[in-house]
């Protein structure tokens, strides 16, 4: 037999990969939502350009395989007992999750900046170049389209979980 915090995990884990999913793709917005604000930045802090930033994703547990998931035993509990209330309480977000995604961090992209023509610009270097920050709006903006459809998907699975909680509390 499981444990109840078992129980708990596998009652919640689908609401939890979503929120794992949403906070994930909210960070991903974010740093798009700065790089777009900041595409004509010539001088930050350091003195150059500001620097495309791209957010790392990491699963959870890499060392299991969905299958192995799957093949876990299932719960069947046929009379409520004392043990089958937790005595902790349930952790809702972890740092390294087992299932699901995480941010592990945000770099700034290591690629040139461009350099375009502009002899009356403030940061002109002496052949009338100045370094523009290394942000491609295009591809920004496809990254924001999909980090957005993937937001919208997880908000679309955490509902079907939520009513699935629901239908199966009605039982």
């Amino acid at each position: 037999m499981f444990p109840v915090n078992d129980v708990s995990r596998s009652l919640f884990s689908s609401m939890s990969i979503s929120a794992q999913g949403l906070s994930v793709q909210r960070t991903r917005l974010n740093a798009i939502s700065e790089n777009l604000a900041n595409i004509d930045t010539t001088k930050t802090a350091n003195g150059e350009p500001y620097r495309r930033k791209i957010v790392q994703i990491e699963r959870g547990d890499q060392h299991q395989r969905f299958a192995e998931i799957l093949e876990k035993p299932k719960i069947n509990l046929h009379e409520t007992s004392p043990a089958h209330i937790p005595t902790q309480p349930f952790v809702y977000r972890e740092d390294h999750p087992q299932y699901g995604t995480f941010v592990s961090e945000i770099i700034e992209d290591p690629a040139p900046f461009r350099m375009v023509y502009d002899p009356s610009h403030p940061d002109a270097n002496e052949e009338g170049y100045v370094a523009m920050p290394n942000i491609n709006y295009v591809q920004e903006m496809i990254d924001m389209i999909t980090a957005s459809r993937s937001y919208e998907a997880n908000i679309t699975a955490l509902n079907t979980a939520k009513d699935m909680v629901r239908n199966a509390l009605r039982i």
